[in-house]
């Protein structure tokens, strides 16, 4: 009798650290890995602060600002019609002719659930990838280009509307742009 209860104490035991070691586990990995208080970068790599962003206050992200496709996700997807269509309008509407800077213009934005382009962050740079101020007015030029509604496609997320992350770069050499990224 008294080997039986051994048995089942050191059952219970056995049983009860088994939980304990899956109850912490599920914790840290839940609770503790995600929490950015003490770290060096509080928030995940591609952050986008809205409250220093460009043109944040002209739309709403929807869904309590639940961001779903990434960069990568969105992709060529994100462009209204075309890519095509958006270097027709580009040609149309961007006048290269008055600016001579060369390197790169990146924008990096958000597009709300109805296709609305804002939250713009705008990295500059020469082409050497060494970061440079370019022409005020070229890249305000194009910054009021890339932030046209028309220009973006509203993107399904598990069939309903979201918002995602976009960027574009555009690559200039003597104030024509001569590719856009991507």
């Amino acid at each position: 009798m008294k080997k039986w209860i051994k048995i089942l104490l050191f059952s219970l035991l056995g049983i009860l650290l088994i939980l304990s070691v899956f109850a912490g586990y599920f914790y840290y990995k839940f609770e503790k890995a995600y929490d950015t208080t003490d770290k060096p970068y509080k928030n995940y790599i591609g952050y986008i602060d809205q409250e220093k962003a460009l043109l944040n206050n002209v739309y709403k992200l929807c869904d309590d600002g639940d961001i779903y496709h990434t960069y990568s996700g969105a992709g060529l997807d994100a462009y209204a019609n075309t890519k095509r269509q958006f270097r027709k309008n580009l040609a149309a509407s961007y006048l290269g002719d008055t600016f001579n800077d060369s390197g790169y213009l990146n924008f990096r934005f958000l597009v709300n659930c109805e296709g609305n382009p804002g939250w713009f962050e705008i990295i500059q740079m020469n082409l050497d990838l060494e970061e440079k101020e370019l022409n005020t007015k070229m890249v305000d030029s194009l910054l009021n280009f890339t932030a046209m509604p028309q220009n973006w496609n509203a993107l399904e997320f598990q069939e309903d509307s979201s918002n995602y992350y976009m960027y574009v770069s555009y690559r200039i050499e003597n104030g024509k742009v001569v590719e856009i990224i991507p």
